[in-house]
């Protein structure tokens, strides 16, 4: 490890490969960081990535990046204490190239991207720690510190992609409107199943693999669940605000059993055997959480940057991080050419964000995670589709069928429902969504 680079990437997860490959690719001197002993061994997820944002970076990814599954079917599954009503797509298109989803495991993912990025010249340092930045006289970033003996670094600019806690971005002073409210804690077992009982019970062939989101089964904790197929395994989980499983005095792996034990859930998990059991803070503040973005001489990016959508339609986060890495990689390249790493010179950031998707989804979505998060949509809403659709398909022979108006008016006001707060949720959803 040498001690100048033109940028030092800290964090070898999505958004810090990415920035180093687009970096490298560029001409550029770059070192990539990392404190895990690899790339990916301390991540946890259990969700999808979107690789449409890869298309343009690593064309026909899809031929060698380490999937678990095509994620070829979509479901949404609204749950109470004894029901669950869940609307499932299935489509053709997303079991052929360029794919929409997949299912991965991030040592695997995270690997195979972080090695692109040293394949392209990027210097790859792991079980290394960014212990703090080094600055200038000017209090501009100049590098970073690290746990290595004489393991000081300078840069022209440093990348902080170093996780939803960023102790860079906090030093740097970014952090300055932090909420807990910001914040959701993602739990997750990983349980195992052999292969042919896996695809006959998801009814899946090949590598078609089934994202399952669910609504409720939190325990009153604002959150949701989560079901996804890997080849031989399945994550199962709870997404819940960090304030909300405080205040109940609950632990997450008493909800996640809970869970299991639901009647829609329990076919699904039987017999599986437990492999890992993880925990993860995520950013879901949305645009109201995203810290400032840039200060002289670095950038921040991925989680560290609260860059993950969380809407209730759309879960995404790697597509985000990914994207945002590659373009503090291309504004950091802008600023080094121009001689300008100050605040100014990296001002490309932000309107490369602001043009991209990644600052247009948050914005057109800067309200959804309130309303998925409140109280009716939450607890009522699940309670009143789940009891509609209890009447809709129970047979009352020999009493007449009261129909539909009846059925909705009836159970609206059981689960005490106001019209106007229908109408109000509607009018946001509307606007958020539509």
């Amino acid at each position: 490890m040498a001690d100048r680079y033109d940028v030092v990437v800290v964090g070898a997860g999505p958004a810090g490969s990415a920035a180093a490959l687009v970096a490298a690719r560029a001409g550029l001197r770059v070192l990539l960081l990392e404190r895990g002993p690899f790339p990916g061994a301390k991540n946890m997820y259990g969700g999808v990535i979107y690789g449409r944002i890869l298309d343009a970076l690593l064309p026909s990814w899809w031929e060698e990046a380490p999937i678990q599954r095509w994620v070829t079917r979509r479901a949404t599954m609204m749950m109470t204490d004894s029901q669950a009503l869940t609307i499932e797509f299935r489509g053709q298109a997303w079991d052929r190239p360029p794919y929409n989803g997949a299912t991965a495991y991030r040592a695997d993912f995270d690997s195979w991207l972080a090695a692109k990025a040293a394949d392209a010249g990027a210097t790859l340092v792991c079980a290394t720690t960014a212990t703090g930045l080094l600055r200038d006289g000017s209090g501009h970033v100049r590098g970073v510190r690290t746990d290595r003996p004489d393991g000081d670094v300078e840069a022209s600019v440093v990348i902080a992609c170093d996780g939803v806690n960023s102790f860079l971005a906090k030093e740097a002073g970014l952090y300055d409107d932090w909420s807990a409210t910001h914040f959701t804690v993602g739990v997750k077992e990983v349980l195992a199943l052999p292969r042919d009982v896996l695809e006959e019970r998801f009814n899946l062939t090949g590598d078609e693999g089934l994202d399952i989101e669910i609504l409720g089964g939190t325990q009153g904790i604002p959150g949701g669940g989560f079901l996804y197929t890997n080849l031989d395994t399945i994550a199962v989980g709870v997404v819940l605000s960090l304030t909300g499983l405080r205040d109940s005095g609950k632990r997450p792996e008493a909800i996640i059993s809970s869970l299991k034990a639901h009647p829609a859930i329990a076919p699904l998990v039987r017999g599986g055997e437990l492999k890992e059991y993880s925990a993860h803070t995520i950013p879901e503040g949305g645009m109201d959480g995203i810290p400032e973005l840039s200060t002289a001489g670095m950038l921040v990016a991925g989680d560290a940057a609260h860059l993950c959508l969380a809407s209730g339609i759309w879960l995404e986060g790697v597509n985000f991080a990914i994207g945002s890495g590659a373009y503090a990689a291309e504004a950091a390249v802008d600023a080094i050419r121009a001689g300008d790493p100050s605040a100014r010179g990296l001002a490309g950031y932000r309107d490369r964000l602001e043009r991209s998707f990644v600052l247009a989804n948050h914005r057109k979505l800067r309200g959804a995670h309130k309303l998925i998060l409140g109280e009716r949509t939450q607890r009522q809403y699940p309670q009143l589709a789940c009891s509609i659709a209890q009447q809709v398909f129970t047979v009352t022979d020999p009493e007449p069928k009261a129909g539909m108006r009846r059925w909705v008016h009836g159970e609206r006001k059981r689960v005490g429902l106001r019209l106007r707060d229908l109408a109000r949720d509607g009018w946001t959803g509307w606007r958020t969504f539509g």
